[in-house]
């Protein structure tokens, strides 16, 4: 499957298009561009949800996502709509009708999606704030592909209105940024001021032994400690096979997409990529049974995690490595999805907070870490990555 590979990683805007102008003085956002992913209303700009065919079958808002609102009320420059992949279903970054962006920092690598336009255009140097959404991971995933500073908030703490959904119960709206600073800065403007007290770490370090950059993220987690940063108080084992993360994810995940779209999909029987053709497919076959085993698998693994994260931090590896080669076959390209899904899962099942450090690479490839946290503790997470880059 061929993918029209893209600099540019925004979509075209109107020519007659003037985003409203907010005074930019004395504003914690003043100065920073905008890119926002194209799932987000806007009034004026069409929303093609990365396809032709919802394009021609929705009218074009009237109004305006109230975090986009937010951003530009606090003095971000809005500079344009970015390319998702389709629906945001999928972490590839990748979209046949509107272009793959290309990733700045490895441009054989794929730049990871769902937000994969954001992404590129604040690595790239185009934006300092990146909007997107992260259901699966598609913050935190292209954040780690392309060097980023990347938080996947609270479950619902910040609104989703007007706005494109895919699966509602774990769809969240989430950032990414080049510096530390200008990430906290965003998200003192998106976020509630709460901070619980994050008064232990924790190092997932059966996940670390697996990933493809385990060496470079002990010798950094030894580095913070010797300079008197960390202090872990315990090793936390999440066993993906036991708690089949993943695999209770994509199962309720499948099935809100089929009850979120399915009846679109079924009217408009859209083009899609193989890939993302094929999971939609998929979703149609998830039976009643599936959910309920899924939905009580969910719920063990999250009283478990909330049990153990109670005033605690979590570190472990945001993806199994560096992003996949451009070049990588269907069939490695799904597996390593898998992969991927049993890390990201772990916030996601459980509606945490998941705060995405650039912290190493492997020649030349970005790759890093991630703090997990209790839910609210978006903030709190923040301030202890403030603690250790400093």
């Amino acid at each position: 499957m061929k993918h029209a590979i893209v600099q540019n990683p925004f979509l075209r805007l109107p020519e007659h298009f003037s985003p409203t102008v907010v005074a930019a003085s004395e504003q914690p956002l003043a100065g920073m561009r905008l890119a926002v992913k194209d799932l987000f209303h806007m009034q004026g700009l069409p929303t093609t949800a990365g396809n032709p065919t919802w394009l021609a079958t929705h009218d074009q808002p009237t109004v305006t996502a109230s975090s986009v609102n937010t951003l530009l009320s606090a003095g971000a420059q809005f500079v344009g709509k970015t390319i998702t992949d389709e629906l945001a279903y999928s972490l590839n970054g990748q979209n046949i009708h509107y272009g793959t962006p290309e990733n700045p920092i490895t441009p054989e690598r794929l730049p990871g999606g769902s937000s994969s336009g954001s992404a590129v255009a604040v690595s790239g140097h185009l934006a300092e704030i990146g909007l997107g959404t992260d259901t699966g991971g598609s913050i935190r995933v292209p954040s780690s592909y392309n060097g980023l500073f990347g938080l996947r908030p609270t479950h619902g703490v910040i609104a989703m209105d007007n706005m494109v959904a895919l699966a509602p119960s774990f769809d969240t709206v989430g950032f990414m940024t080049r510096s530390l600073d200008e990430l906290i800065k965003v998200a003192q403007t998106l976020l509630p001021a709460q901070r619980p007290v994050l008064a232990k770490t924790l190092i997932a370090k059966q996940l670390i032994n697996q990933v493809e950059h385990k060496d470079a993220l002990l010798k950094q987690l030894d580095t913070w400690s010797a300079q008197g940063k960390l202090s872990i108080d315990k090793s936390l084992e999440i066993d993906p096979v036991y708690w089949q993360t993943g695999a209770t994810f994509r199962t309720l995940q499948g099935a809100e997409i089929w009850q979120t779209h399915g009846d679109w999909i079924t009217q408009n029987d859209p083009d899609f990529a193989p890939d993302i053709a094929s999971r939609v497919e998929w979703t149609k076959t998830i039976s009643a049974d599936d959910v309920s085993d899924a939905k009580a698998q969910q719920a063990k693994f999250r009283e478990w995690i909330d049990e153990q994260l109670e005033g605690a931090a979590l570190i472990l590896p945001t993806t199994p490595g560096r992003s996949p080669l451009l070049t990588m076959q269907d069939n490695e390209l799904a597996e390593y999805r898998n992969q991927l899904l049993e890390l990201t899962a772990i916030a996601g099942l459980c509606g945490l907070p998941q705060l995405h450090l650039p912290v190493c690479d492997i020649d030349g490839a970005p790759c890093g870490l991630s703090l997990i946290g209790p839910r609210g503790s978006d903030l709190s997470l923040l301030a202890l990555a403030k603690d250790l880059m400093e």
